[in-house]
């Protein structure tokens, strides 16, 4: 029932937003359109949902948590079955420097990088500057990559058909505003709403694995347990805040024990105080963590590369 409450007061105040904006956008009021980012903070919500159903931890039922995450990535963009697996193998391998490469953002140590040719090192300095993190990086994730099954190709056809059934249903759905409002005010609405939500979302994730003291091993001196509370933030939001991205940023007890469900994780923080202040960032803080790029395997640190002098 609670699952169920969080659901509709999420679902609802999302549609009936994009319709409202729809229609004043349609009518020559531009002023609604004021309320994108309030309509990207619910689709924000949504995805968070979306990622507890994918852990199993929304619904008691796995079919039930399957179905409502499929639906669920219609609006987000997200193929629902692709995302579940390369998020079950970022959960896997969290912190661990052999284990790289899904469901993160992409981090070179000091060493990998100097090992790159020029051409390369430029590639990634580009990739870890802010505006190609929280602008490009979002808009390409959510409207191309999403559209394949990226890195699960050979995995099996589910993930095929979790990419193009989920592409399908988009466009189907899409169609409806496409239908009464014309493509011009679908998608003068629709592109900012999901690329505010993008953007917030990627920065988050970003702050939950990369700061100075962030927990890196290789495979030999890994450690599950470890990695969960020492790899993983605690992003301290104002309340209103913390409600809208469903309390993601006590993210190191989501990777201590992903199967309690998102409105339960500040119960947690309450009853074990000593997690409070463990990795906590306030949202200063937490912008100021986007100058990292490298973990110095000699500081046991992420660096700058001006830090790391390169």
């Amino acid at each position: 029932m609670r699952s169920g409450w969080e659901l509709a007061i999420t679902l609802l105040p999302f549609l009936g937003l994009f319709a409202l904006i729809a229609v004043a956008v349609q009518a020559g009021y531009w002023l609604a359109l004021a309320a994108t980012p309030l309509a990207g903070l619910f689709l924000l919500r949504l995805f968070i949902i979306q990622h507890d159903c994918g852990h199993g931890s929304f619904l008691r039922s796995r079919a039930g948590n399957d179905w409502i995450g499929r639906v669920l990535g219609v609006l987000t963009l997200t193929p629902y079955d692709c995302w579940r697996r390369s998020h079950a193998l970022h959960h896997a391998g969290t912190g661990n420097l052999d284990a790289r490469g899904f469901g993160d953002v992409d981090m070179l140590t000091v060493r990998e990088y100097r090992e790159r040719r020029w051409l390369r090192r430029l590639g990634y300095r580009l990739y870890r500057h802010p505006l190609v993190l929280l602008g490009l990086g979002p808009a390409y994730l959510f409207l191309l990559r999403h559209r394949l099954p990226i890195g699960l190709m050979k995995e099996g056809w589910r993930y095929w058909v979790s990419a193009m059934g989920s592409n399908l249903v988009t466009a189907l759905v899409l169609a409806l505003p496409l239908w009464l409002f014309g493509f011009g005010v679908t998608a003068l609405v629709f592109f900012p709403i999901l690329l505010s939500a993008a953007s917030l979302g990627v920065w988050l994730f970003y702050v939950q694995h990369q700061f100075p003291d962030a927990y890196w091993e290789p495979r030999a001196d890994w450690s599950f347990y470890e990695a969960a509370l020492e790899g993983s933030s605690y992003l301290a939001l104002p309340a209103v805040l913390g409600w809208f991205t469903g309390y993601i940023g006590i993210h190191h007890v989501h990777h201590l024990s992903s199967q309690i469900p998102f409105y339960r994780l500040p119960e947690v923080l309450e009853k074990h105080p000593q997690l409070k202040e463990l990795n906590r960032f306030n949202v200063v803080q937490a912008c100021g963590t986007l100058r990292l790029a490298l973990w110095d395997e000699d500081r046991r640190g992420m660096v700058s590369f001006r830090e790391a002098a390169l």
